[in-house]
């Protein structure tokens, strides 16, 4: 499934606040969970991630990700943060902008699909700048709307 079929409206956020970058993980893994024990693997796969590098890719962007066990299906969210956070990004900008995903432990091909999706998302300067200056939650969505709209068509999915 493509990465902007997983992010349904209640999955895009604005102005979402988090004092730091483990609260932010933590905040993450209970948007991206169905239950309690979903979000303790969800956490522990995003938090395992980060420590092997962050996952701020830079110009303000951070995509945390991670395989899980026994996860179904793959889940998004994206936000905006009401303030930049730091995040260790590689280019040391702190992060506003974030999308996270958890995607069955399984399903590998798919987590890399998922990845290329967001980092050819991000790399659109024109989205970005309208994500930012997105006023709520609705413009964020009707912005990533827009983006797909628009976006050049690929071969479809196979899942």
């Amino acid at each position: 499934m493509p990465i902007l079929d997983l992010l349904s409206p209640q999955h895009v956020l604005a102005n979402v606040a988090a004092a730091d970058k483990a609260q932010l993980l933590e905040q993450l893994a209970a948007m991206l969970a169905g239950s309690s024990a979903e979000q303790r693997l969800i956490g522990e796969a995003l938090n395992s991630r980060e420590r092997l590098g962050s996952t701020g890719i830079g110009r303000g962007v951070a995509i945390p990700h991670g395989r899980v066990p026994g996860l179904d299906r793959a889940r998004a969210v994206l936000l905006r943060l009401s303030s930049p956070l730091d995040f260790n990004a590689l280019d040391g900008l702190p992060v506003d902008l974030v999308a996270a995903m958890a995607v069955p432990e399984h399903n590998p091909e798919q987590h890399l699909q998922l990845l290329a999706e967001l980092a050819e998302m991000f790399s659109d300067s024109r989205l970005t700048t309208a994500m930012r200056q997105a006023q709520d939650s609705g413009e964020l969505q009707a912005e990533l709307a827009e983006f797909s709209r628009n976006r050049p068509k690929s071969p479809p999915w196979t899942d």
